[in-house]
């Protein structure tokens, strides 16, 4: 690495949120949650990643408070009197250690494997009751279930401000419930939840209102959305810079504070003509901060990861001179800060030669 790396570690100050740096942590499913519940592992497993200069923690996610929310009970929760006490302490321990930390909220949605799930009598959710196109596993929502979501991810929102939490994320990406009512190959509804981009985008959009009436104007509230699926890595909300500004425009407006961009490689441009990434588009169309990630520090992707590969590690010349250029005002680190708790100081302090390549080891050994 031969860029300063001043730019990664000055403060961030929005309307609502002030950091220390630009680090932020992605989140990154666990499954170590014994029946949803943060235990102090959890704890300390956030407050190490604080202690190693993480300006923002994102946590894994956390489901909310519907039956058929979750794939694996081991994921953690985000409601119930229980799962909550263990998140107030996975609050303390990060901001004892001068960290500041978001739940990320989540509905899993038709990802569900109903036999595998909790509730397993229960069939999964979505729009239209689809995995993927002519994949059906499921009736489509009723209003009354789609209403029901809305208001326990409202109701998550304020049980995180509630424990002290710096805002929350909704997880609005790959191929999830909030996604799958963007997508039109899962969202073929006829009615207002459907059709074309803003009745599909209604969801996540009554979620982002329902969430600020809940906590008020000046609690964060961060969007997490990819153009890609699980489903479909190929697929695209938006093939155009003015289909994204139609699909954006209306979220920024209903309260988005922060986007989130999900790319599998941060350094890919988003669009021809442009030396742009997604994270720069949004900043551009929205005016409001933004978030870039995809594959920070390393040289792979992180669909090797799924398969046990390993990863080398990579410069961040290149997105230090971006961060400079104001392309964007956030940087998410997963893999290597899975590895690495640590991974924030060694960069800042130039210690390179001491981070570690990702193994693609199970998480299991990753604390």
């Amino acid at each position: 690495m031969t860029a300063n790396v001043n730019a990664l570690f000055t403060s961030f100050n929005s309307k609502n949120l002030s950091l220390s740096n630009r680090v932020v942590m992605a989140p990154m499913t666990r499954q170590f949650s014994p029946n949803g519940i943060p235990t102090s592992d959890v704890a300390g497993y956030y407050k190490r990643r604080a202690q190693g200069g993480t300006g923002l923690i994102i946590t894994e996610g956390t489901t909310v408070n519907d039956k058929v929310a979750t794939m694996d009970a081991n994921i953690p929760q985000f409601h119930g009197e229980e799962a909550l006490t263990g998140w107030k302490q996975v609050v303390s321990e990060v901001h004892q250690a001068n960290g500041k930390i978001m739940p990320q909220l989540w509905h899993v949605g038709m990802a569900r494997v109903a036999e595998k799930a909790p509730s397993p009598e229960l069939p999964s959710a979505g729009p239209s009751g689809l995995f993927k196109p002519g994949k059906q596993g499921a009736e489509p929502m009723t209003v009354q279930h789609i209403e029901a979501v809305i208001q326990a991810f409202a109701d998550a929102a304020s049980d995180a401000k509630a424990i002290g939490m710096d805002g929350v994320e909704i997880h609005g990406a790959h191929g999830y419930l909030v996604d799958q009512f963007f997508w039109d190959g899962t969202n073929q509804r006829t009615d207002s939840w459907g059709g074309n981009m803003a009745n599909r985008s209604r969801f996540a959009i009554e979620i982002v209102k329902a969430i600020r009436a809940a906590t008020g104007p000046d609690f964060p509230i961060v969007l997490r959305y990819s153009q890609w699926k699980q489903q479909d890595y190929t697929a695209r909300l938006a093939h155009t810079p003015q289909e994204l500004d139609a699909f954006l425009t209306p979220l920024s407006d209903a309260g988005v504070d922060i986007f989130h961009c999900s790319q599998r490689r941060y350094w890919e441009n988003e669009f021809e003509g442009s030396e742009l990434n997604l994270a720069g588009w949004t900043k551009k169309i929205t005016g409001k901060p933004t978030i870039t990630v995809g594959s920070v520090g390393l040289s792979g992707d992180f669909f090797g990861a799924f398969k046990g590969q390993g990863s080398q590690t990579r410069a961040v010349d290149d997105l230090i001179a971006r961060l400079e250029h104001n392309e964007f005002d956030l940087v998410a680190v997963g893999r290597a800060l899975l590895q690495d708790p640590n991974w924030a100081n060694k960069i800042k302090e130039n210690k390179t030669s001491e981070l570690s390549e990702y193994s693609g080891e199970a998480l299991a050994s990753l604390s």
